[in-house]
């Protein structure tokens, strides 16, 4: 059989078997093998007692369903045939032991196969194990017994599949995680290269204009760019720090760390993006020492893509506003330029053309905030971002 036909349920079943560690594989035969010897094994005990040379065979078979199941995650479904035909010949030597006792290695092993194994070979055992019913009714055994053994079957394959779609919804939130955790990941280094980058490449176009006429403020864009990338290269680093490893994250012993993004550095975010000739202004209101850091980070990133579309975006742009307050508890952001608005700065534009309006919002919706941008009826463009406070305390 090619890959390409293979089900679903039986790849699933190979990483489960695969997923199981050699010591879970022998914890679960040490117990599995227990209750048998303890349940149908002390049964046959008493049951074979002076029945000659039939008690020394029923043990030896209950001896080779403890056996094979040591084989019971890596060949469920022949340890499942091996032990049912055992229970079967076990039962029938001795009639007193009850089918269900006689069949228990069956069932355990029914259940470790409806756990592990394809689901069609798992209901295919089930129907299978229901086939005995017919003979333990008509060899006495009663509605009670017949029961008994039916329910005792259906459990253990219930118990089976419950374990089954628990494994899967670990595997599935393992996934979500993965896939927040990427998102996360790619939106710190959007905000990080795309700031730094947009700014490096507006000053470097400003050194080239002015480098024959004017060295001195060439030289400043390229001291500007140059810190701009030691700035940006540090953030890295700290991304590296934080999504790395734990012996990435301790760093070494003596190692100075700098500081993180926050909204206590706006100046240095401000500073580049003064350097290309814009003005900015940074107001602050109310205390930001007390800030949860994930609300702290959001808003720092949120003005940073905010300047960072300015400078792409605002047409004639030569002015731009920042302001920051902390009311009750919110975070209030205000980003305002004075640009005419680009096609490409259209609030639905940025979910086609880029991730900057879009990572803004997502930002703003992850700390339970919302986030509006448009064009002002008076020209220009503002970026408006409200992110309670509370909530992620």
């Amino acid at each position: 059989m090619d890959r390409s036909s293979r089900q679903p349920g039986d790849v699933s079943a190979g990483q489960a078997r695969s997923e199981l560690s050699s010591r879970a594989v022998r914890a679960l035969w040490w117990g599995s093998a227990g209750l048998v010897l303890a349940v149908p094994g002390t049964a046959v005990l008493v049951a074979g007692a002076g029945r000659g040379w039939r008690l020394p065979v029923a043990v030896a078979l209950v001896l080779v369903q403890v056996c094979a199941l040591r084989w019971q995650v890596r060949a469920p479904v022949a340890v499942l045939a091996v032990n049912a035909a055992t229970g079967i010949a076990v039962w029938t030597l001795l009639p007193e032991v009850s089918l269900t006792g006689a069949l228990l290695a069956a069932q355990v092993a029914l259940c470790v196969l409806s756990a592990t194994g394809p689901r069609r070979a798992s209901v295919w055992a089930l129907a299978a194990m229901c086939l005995p019913v017919p003979l333990a009714f008509g060899a006495g055994g009663g509605p009670a017994g017949v029961t008994v053994y039916l329910l005792a079957v259906v459990l253990a394959w219930t118990a089976g599949q419950w374990r089954r779609a628990q494994r899967a919804r670990a595997a599935a939130e393992t996934r979500r995680a993965v896939v927040e955790e990427r998102a996360r990941i790619a939106r710190e280094v959007h905000d990080v290269v795309a700031h730094t980058l947009s700014v490096m490449v507006i000053q470097a176009g400003a050194a080239d204009d002015v480098f024959a006429e004017r060295p001195d403020q060439a030289r400043q864009a390229l001291r500007a760019i140059e810190t701009g990338a030691r700035s940006a290269l540090g953030e890295l680093r700290l991304l590296l720090r934080a999504f790395g490893p734990g012996d990435m994250r301790d760093g070494e012993a003596g190692e100075q760390r700098e500081p993180g993004p926050s909204l206590a550095r706006l100046d240095e975010l401000a500073d580049p993006v003064r350097a290309t000739g814009m003005t900015v202004s940074v107001h602050r209101e109310g205390a930001f020492d007390g800030l949860p850091a994930v609300v702290d980070l959001a808003a720092y990133r949120i003005v940073q893509e905010a300047l960072t579309n300015t400078l792409r975006h605002a047409v004639g742009a030569d002015e731009v506003g920042v302001c920051v307050s902390v009311e009750g508890e919110c975070v209030e952001i205000s980003v305002v330029d004075n640009g005419r608005t680009s096609q490409g700065r259209s609030d639905t534009a940025g979910a086609v053309a880029g991730r900057g309006l879009v990572g803004m919002r997502e930002r703003a919706r992850l700390v339970g905030g919302s986030l509006r941008a448009g064009p002002l009826s008076g020209g220009g463009f503002e970026v408006a971002a409200r992110l309670p406070v509370g909530r992620m305390s």
